[in-house]
């Protein structure tokens, strides 16, 4: 449990940085609220982690992998990553968008990695729900002390010093769990060759961080030609594009339905390296796995959409962000444990639908809390309030559903169908928050958080079908 709430807190640590505490330092730029918006797509990028999943399967880093293991390979060359990426990110200028987007990217992605290798290691131990339960909340407890010392921590020191001071001290955080991975015993110790293994693992490692921050680059440079390309800029109407994309994916996937459950165990298509563990879900689930993505999409939309925006709304009701950082402090941090803990004890003790039932409910009323408080008189005790319902929603939420998420994987595949899953059921929320800003300015703060409240709680209908879903069995 310790080892799991330190991948958690490696994990975690990154992720306000490239989410609500860019956000705010993007409006003391002076940079508009659509622009803003439309940084809540970084976020995305998460949401593809099975593009690359199956290769954190399959393949070994280079030295690294040999001395530590497959696994503990990927999570010290993606740590590394972090690290690099947050000390650059610090270095940015924001009157630079490109650059700030670009090293915004590399975080998210490399954050989304760490990710990825931790819980397919998770997976892999603990395989069973009773198994699962303490360590996803031991997992949570480390992912949400650690976003809450950084979102705290960051906000407290930008008010006192700079933002580029800020990011290097979370930077600096960044790298105090590797230490702790190294000292942990390697798989190469009987081998000869390990310290060599060692040595060709940290060249490997600045070669493949410089190839990904250029193709990075390459990418991004294209992206943006193409979207100026099709006349879209910060005072464009964004959502209807948001709303079809958001249909393509179950279009696509209703399509390819009907070949994939013919498809026989020995074909191409589900012994793929690349496509198969996502085959073989839909294969095991057939036509109920478009109610389950549909479900899983709908299940964190409410917090997704409140994420980026709640910290602007509070800073605009005026709130000094010395103040929010002191609520993202202790307040969030006891609330979002006490919500973790006892969503874990939830999900490996109550019925799977009295769980996610429960966390859909807190959830809403978390949000629905930033309505209220954007109606009060400014007050300490009020923002205090408006957070910790806010974490406690979240915490529990996001225990009870990492559980059930991990209950649908085929342990055969357990990155890449895990990676699949948690991406997806942030990729429509995180589709629509970009558009959020430009929401915004068209129907205000209140109707926003209140619409986000009613979709947590929109979720609760569907329970009674998704919980007697069955997968085929194997074949």
């Amino acid at each position: 449990m310790a080892l799991y709430g330190l991948l958690g807190f490696a994990a975690g640590l990154p992720f306000y940085m490239f989410s609500t505490v860019l956000v705010l330092r993007l409006q003391a730029h002076g940079v508009g609220l659509a622009m803003i918006g439309f940084f809540a797509w970084v976020q995305l990028l998460p949401t593809f982690k099975f593009a690359w999943a199956p290769m954190l399967d399959r393949y070994d880093v280079p030295g690294l992998s040999r001395f530590y293991g497959r696994r503990r390979g990927w999570l010290m060359l993606a740590g590394l990553g972090v690290a690099a990426t947050m000390t650059a990110l610090a270095c940015t200028d924001d009157r630079d968008l490109g650059a700030t987007a670009l090293f915004a990217v590399l975080l998210a992605f490399w954050t989304t990695t760490l990710e990825i290798a931790a819980d397919a290691w998770r997976i892999e131990r603990y395989p069973t729900r009773d198994g699962q339960g303490p360590i996803v909340a031991a997992n949570l407890w480390g992912y949400r002390t650690a976003m809450v010392a950084a979102g705290s921590g960051a906000l407290l020191i930008a008010d006192a010093a700079s933002w580029t001071a800020a990011y290097l001290a979370i930077a600096a955080a960044a790298l105090v769990p590797l230490p702790v991975l190294a000292a942990t015993q390697g798989e190469a110790d009987a081998d000869v060759g390990r310290w060599a293994a060692l040595g060709k693992g940290a060249l490997a490692g600045v070669a493949i961080l410089m190839a990904s921050g250029a193709a990075a680059a390459v990418l991004g440079r294209g992206l943006l030609a193409l979207v100026s390309g099709v006349g879209l800029g910060a005072g464009s109407n964004v959502v209807p594009y948001v709303l079809l994309l958001c249909m393509a994916p179950f279009a696509g996937m209703a399509l390819a339905l009907p070949a994939i459950r013919r498809a026989p165990a020995d074909g191409r298509l589900r012994g793929s390296a690349a496509i198969g563990p996502y085959v073989d879900f839909f294969w095991r689930y057939g036509g109920a796995s478009i109610l389950l993505l549909a479900f899983v999409s709908l299940y964190r939309m409410g917090d997704v959409l409140a994420l980026n925006l709640s910290k602007p709304m509070v800073k605009g009701l005026g709130y000094s962000l010395t103040a929010i950082g002191r609520a993202d402090g202790l307040v969030a941090l006891a609330a979002s444990a006490a919500g973790v803990g006892l969503g874990g004890w939830a999900a490996a003790r109550w019925r799977t639908d009295a769980a996610l039932a429960t966390g859909a409910l807190v959830a809403g009323l978390g949000n629905l809390g930033f309505v209220w408080l954007a109606h009060q008189p400014v007050a300490t005790g009020a923002l205090y309030a408006a957070t910790a319902a806010d974490q406690f929603g979240n915490g529990f939420a996001g225990a009870v559903f990492v559980v059930y998420l991990s209950m649908l994987v085929n342990p055969r595949h357990p990155g890449a169908q895990y990676a699949f899953l948690s991406g997806f059921a942030f990729l429509l929320p995180r589709l629509l928050a970009g558009a959020g800003g430009a929401a915004v300015e068209r129907i205000g703060y209140d109707a926003f958080f209140l619409m986000s409240g009613i979709v947590s709680l929109g979720v609760i209908p569907l329970l009674p079908l998704v919980v007697r879903l069955r997968p085929r069995a194997d074949a």
